[in-house]
């Protein structure tokens, strides 16, 4: 008993130094990377020993690097892994969807289901480790965040540090995953936080550098990237290299409407859920005796195609493979996500590139190497997002700061036009077609509390459409209100009348009534319906003020809010946002 009591004591003066010391949240978030380094070991190495065993390949080699898989009955296995796969989807049938981190940080808080996370993490080691065309990154920024998501719960940490320790989960898990500490704390800035400030910088390095060093420590096989040679790049170079960002967001656009499509055609099949992974695992496997190079996320894949001399048409060839094969995974139901995927097929969308170039203008100085780094930061960045994650992750795997600048250039025009033309990333893209709005991580869960129903007035007067107008004019002389609710018999919502408009109309007969006079009869605000619905309906309506009812149905007023104190509101908590914010940094 004394023994549990020392222990309450000691948690509970642990959470005070958290919360009031940046040196004890330093602590917690490099406890945190550490705990995302060994889980982005643990996982990778399990992938890999599944590689091995199911597709017979050396202990050392890549998947999608082997020329031939060594007995074709072997490619069955990803088949076997989508039935693996359907078992777990009839044993969670009746769960709801699982939350991400950018879920988490833009509407929770930063909370997460460990439990939940986990088995994310199992299925995305079934899925590539069985031969699914998915990468393991979406499997380790879950367990990553949710495992810290945990941590900050336990120590009772404010919502802005919540959110900040989920970022430094997923910092941790990418700079292990990839060896860079950089892109892994601009890949929490981001996509996991959605803001750079000097407050959370602290932290995420110091989870990132700790992951990074953990894994590095156990032995974990890094992402690597290699470039086989110096490259040599000037201003002059630029214009082909900013074409080049433009169409790879095209590109990337294509993909996830591609994946969608597929996704879709999934769906409406007849196929039961969890039969369709082991079909999309037998159409992978077919594909795979042409090319392994389909296979998992395409790690060696990479490294052939950017260290050799590949033909024009065999780098079309596994473009398009590749591409069909990461859409029939994700449609399917693998889990996974498209990070390092989305890398691959960026530098093979640059080095056809750069033959297109070179077979156009002979004379033309484009290098194919450099061509595949900038399209694969540029198409990684129109899928993924974070221009500066990829532009770090370019530095971080060449060590050529010349190329870093074409790198950011091209990304930059990657992320504006799928920004204007599509409007998502590919994780947002996904929560779109679940219902959700969100385009970040930015955190607007707090403003989903602030509905019209919390906002309106209560106290609304109303009369009668069939009241005549002369009577209306004598009730409400000029300078009384500006407007007046109309109803109709019974009690229904039927417009606002603007008093001076019915005292500037002609004199009318005994009979006529403000039945007439009535505006905005079909726009209206509901209680439950949130600040920015409230807005846009404000916007077409063109009107100061908009009447609340309680449903579509029925019709009935419950109150009054006015455009100028829904902004007011509205801008007030985004300031006393900003100021928490502020204040708990």
């Amino acid at each position: 008993m004394r023994l549990a009591s020392l222990l309450d004591r000691a948690l509970s003066r642990g959470r005070a130094l958290v919360r009031t010391t940046e040196p004890a949240l330093l602590v917690v978030a490099a406890l945190i990377g550490c705990l995302a380094g060994v889980a982005v070991t643990v996982m990778s190495r399990i992938a890999q020993w599944l590689h091995v065993v199911l597709f017979a390949i050396g202990r050392n080699d890549f998947l999608s690097a082997t020329e031939t898989i060594s007995s074709s009955w072997r490619l069955l296995a990803t088949a076997g892994g989508g039935l693996v796969l359907g078992v777990v989807y009839l044993l969670y049938r009746h769960s709801q969807p699982i939350v991400d981190p950018i879920e988490a940080n833009a509407l929770h808080g930063g909370r997460m289901s460990l439990r939940d996370s986990l088995r994310v993490a199992f299925e995305a080691v079934v899925s590539n480790g069985s031969g699914a065309s998915v990468g393991l990154e979406a499997g380790y920024t879950q367990l990553g965040g949710a495992m810290a998501s945990r941590i900050g719960q336990r120590l009772h940490l404010r919502r802005a540090d919540l959110r900040t320790a989920v970022g430094c989960g997923a910092a941790g898990a990418i700079a292990a995953a990839f060896s860079a500490p950089l892109t892994g704390a601009f890949y929490s800035f981001e996509l996991i936080i959605g803001v750079y400030t000097v407050a959370n910088i602290a932290p995420v390095m110091a989870a990132a550098i700790s992951g990074f060093l953990v894994a590095q420590g156990l032995g974990a096989a890094a992402y690597t990237i290699e470039v086989p040679s110096t490259l040599a790049l000037h201003a002059t170079d630029y214009p082909p290299y900013l074409v080049l960002g433009v169409l790879s967001g095209l590109a990337a656009i294509a993909i996830m409407r591609l994946v969608t499509l597929v996704d879709v055609a999934f769906q409406t099949s007849r196929l039961p859920r969890a039969v369709r992974p082991a079909v999309g695992g037998l159409v992978i496997g077919a594909m795979a005796l042409y090319t392994p190079q389909v296979l998992a996320a395409g790690h060696g894949a990479m490294h052939v195609n950017l260290v050799q001399a590949v033909p024009a048409g065999l780098l079309l060839t596994v473009l398009l493979m590749k591409i069909a094969s990461v859409a029939v995974s994700l449609g399917s139901g693998f889990r996974g996500g498209m990070f390092f995927a989305s890398l691959f097929l960026g530098a093979l969308v640059g080095k056809l590139f750069a033959i297109g170039v070179a077979t156009i203008a002979p004379t033309s100085s484009i290098d194919p190497a450099a061509a595949a780094i900038v399209a694969m930061s540029a198409l990684g960045v129109g899928i993924v997002g974070g221009p500066l994650t990829m532009t770090f992750l370019a530095l971080e795997a060449t060590g050529d700061l010349a190329i870093t600048g074409i790198v950011l250039a091209a990304s930059i025009l990657s992320a504006i036009t799928v920004r204007q033309l599509f409007g998502y990333s590919f994780s947002t893209w996904r929560l779109h077609l679940r219902g959700e709005t969100i385009r970040s991580a930015i955190d607007v869960g707090w403003l989903r509390g602030l509905t019209v129903g919390r906002m309106m007035r209560t106290d609304v007067r109303t009369v009668l459409a069939t009241m005549p107008a002369d009577a209306f004019r004598s009730l409400f002389p000029l300078g009384s209100t500006q407007r007046v609710v109309v109803t109709d018999a019974d009690g229904r919502y039927a417009g606002i009348v603007l008093v001076a408009e019915i005292h500037s109309a002609p004199p009318s007969s005994e009979e006529e009534t403000i039945q007439p006079f009535c505006r905005h009869a079909d726009k209206m605000l509901f209680p439950g319906m949130s600040a920015q619905a409230a807005a846009k309906i404000f916007e077409m309506a063109e009107s100061e003020e908009l009447v609340v009812v309680d449903d579509a149905t029925t019709r009935q007023v419950v109150g009054l809010v006015t455009e100028a104190h829904l902004f007011r509101r509205y801008a007030e908590e985004l300031d006393k946002a900003r100021r928490n914010l502020a204040g708990e940094s």
